[in-house]
């Protein structure tokens, strides 16, 4: 218990580091709040004057029922007005707090390193920014505004019962605490249940992105049954936590309420005696004087003692609402304080050569898992590297460590005799152009998708890279041309969109450049002409190739061959192939099956 309430403790003060911004919203809220409390606290004393002058013969009294009304009905009106403002007020500063929130998550996930993006279902990360978010807005808005008058009043009104019969409130005081006893015995455990809901809520939207984005695998081998079994017992799980936290924290309102009921009659009973005893005028216990106490006083007290309990039985209707958000605001928080990737340095290279050496190089992903161990490499300036080697082997762990996607465990990376690390990483990555398997193009035309990168590059340079890349011609037969967005309904094919991958890099025109089964998609014909592309944009360049297919790579300068995280063997074609190694047997095995397949 101890340590859910350091937890809560840390997450409101993290969710107040937002608020602190909005200083003006928050005054403006506290104002109309206690002008708020104050109006509906004054309207009891009124009808409470008015029912005891009604009893009062003559037009005088009239005149003080009438006046005493019309007060009533603008205390009324002015207590509408004031909470709508107030709620004014309440709903701009949550929505300005959760759109801060949302975006410094995201500003997270965009700065993060890759092993987190890597480690994490995306679909997880999705329900935290989106779903997770709007969880905390709906817990604020439901339950800040209800905590800002609920405080107020409870203080006003116990100052008022005390000055009207400190002897019925002292019975209303001791007989809250019960109140506040069954509501934290009831909801003790919420946060905990609803932080399980939260996660469960996760796990079920990240299996249902990766069963959209794969249904056609789905489908081909027959698994919508296990998709769905897998689904139905996440979903299960989701059931039962969610009931059970809704059941619990349910429980706590309706219970609440009875015990205030219970304080309401005691109230009624105490003052009816205290009424009885008065016979309208003074009522006098022994030698204390406790002033007049007439039936509309009583009913005064009544009202005000509703008032008391009221707060009570809000807050405990928010605690759910409030543990909710406190369970999605930990995974928020844990997206926003994820470490960001390095990016200074005090190194510069003015114009990149593009010398690569790897030194003693070590890493793995777990320290469990040795991966990459004792790795050696030396690259000459506009040398053309093919990277080979049997699944696993860490071909494209090392284009993750020449990315500086993961950084080493130990040794060194140098590029024109500088440590990677110490090139600030935006002037680092920017010498390198790469081409990976999966196509990333975002909804936008197919000219911004070719300029990513290159935002100020003309409409001619666009073009001019497109025509090297072999795309011109089907981006000019689509609907719009250059301009057509690249949405659901653009019928372009996973070829044609690693063509227009390789134009981008094409019109970053870097120093170096990374390949990883650049072609895997393209058919033979445009391969070829894809291939005489890529010569050609090589010349000059240093160039890292990942293939599976040995054909593509027969003209390198130097082919790295991996195993078990090594460079085991490398040289040229010619040099591997009579050295009659690894390389040798990888070789002939794969063009051994391709005769059998003919």
């Amino acid at each position: 218990m101890k340590e859910v309430k350091k937890v809560e403790k840390g997450l409101t003060c993290r969710l107040l580091t937002y608020v602190s911004p909005y200083k003006g919203l928050v005054v403006g809220a506290l104002v109309f709040a206690v002008l708020y409390v104050a109006f509906v606290l004054l309207g009891p004393v009124l009808y409470g004057f008015a029912i005891d002058n009604m009893a009062s013969a003559g037009k005088a009294g009239t005149r003080d029922v009438y006046l005493m009304i019309g007060g009533f009905t603008g205390c009324v009106l002015l207590s509408s007005v004031s909470q709508k403002i107030m709620n004014n007020c309440v709903n701009a500063l949550c929505y300005k707090v959760v759109k801060d929130l949302r975006r410094d998550a995201f500003y997270a996930l965009t700065a993060s390193r890759i092993k987190y993006i890597d480690s994490h279902a995306h679909g997880d990360i999705m329900s935290r920014v989106v779903n997770d978010v709007d969880v905390i807005s709906d817990g604020l808005l439901q339950g800040v505004a209800q905590l800002f008058t609920g405080v107020l009043t409870i203080l006003a009104t116990l100052v008022v019962m005390f000055v009207i019969n400190y002897i019925i409130a002292l019975v209303v005081v001791v007989l809250t605490p019960l109140s506040l006893f069954v509501a934290a015995f009831i909801t003790k455990n919420t946060f905990k249940k609803f932080r399980d809901q939260v996660k469960i809520q996760g796990e079920l939207v990240a299996h249902t992105k990766e069963m959209f984005a794969g249904q056609k695998t789905v489908i081909l081998f027959n698994e919508e049954e296990y998709s769905s079994q897998k689904f139905e017992e996440i979903d299960g799980r989701l059931y039962d936590i969610g009931w059970r936290a809704q059941y619990f924290s349910a429980l706590s309102n309706p219970s609440t309420r009875f015990v205030n009921a219970v304080i309401t009659v005691i109230v009624g009973v105490l003052g009816t005696i205290f009424c009885i005893l008065s016979g309208g005028g003074t009522l006098v216990l022994g030698k204390i004087s406790l002033g007049a106490f007439g039936p509309g006083m009583l009913a005064t007290f009544i009202s005000y003692a509703n008032q008391y309990t009221k707060p009570f039985n809000e807050v405990s209707n928010v605690i759910t609402q409030l543990q909710n958000a406190f369970a999605s605001a930990a995974r928020v928080f844990e997206v926003v304080d994820e470490p960001c990737e390095k990016t200074d340095g005090k190194e510069h290279i003015e114009k990149c050569r593009g010398d690569i050496e790897i030194k003693n190089a070590y890493f793995s992903y777990t320290p469990d898992k040795k991966l990459i161990e004792n790795l050696n490499v030396k690259v000459k300036a506009g040398s053309k590297i093919a990277i080979v080697g049997p699944t696993g082997c860490g071909k494209t762990t090392l284009i993750n460590l020449l990315m500086r996607f993961y950084d080493l465990d130990s040794g060194t990376i140098t590029v024109d005799g500088k440590d990677a690390k110490e090139i600030p990483l935006d002037e680092y990555r920017k010498m390198f152009g790469m081409v990976l398997q999966e196509s990333f193009l975002s909804n936008e035309s197919v000219a911004y998708n070719i300029s990513y990168g290159a935002e100020h590059a003309t409409r001619e340079e666009i073009e001019q890279a497109a025509k090297s890349a072999y795309c011109d011609f089907f981006i000019r037969n689509l609907e719009n041309g250059y301009d057509t967005v690249l949405s659901g309904k653009v019928n372009v094919s996973q070829g044609e969109k690693q063509l227009l991958c390789i134009a981008r890099v094409m019109l970053v025109d870097p120093p170096m450049l990374i390949l990883d089964e650049a072609t895997s998609n393209i058919d033979t014909m445009t391969e070829m002409r894809i291939q005489k592309a890529f010569r050609k944009i090589m010349k000059g360049r240093t160039s890292f190739i990942v293939a599976h297919r040995l054909s593509t790579i027969l003209d390198a300068d130097l082919i790295l061959v991996m195993n078990k995280g090594s460079v085991i063997e490398q040289g040229t074609h010619t040099e591997l192939m009579e050295a009659k190694g690894f390389y040798y047997n990888l070789y002939n095995s794969q063009f051994a099956k391709a005769d059998s397949t003919i």
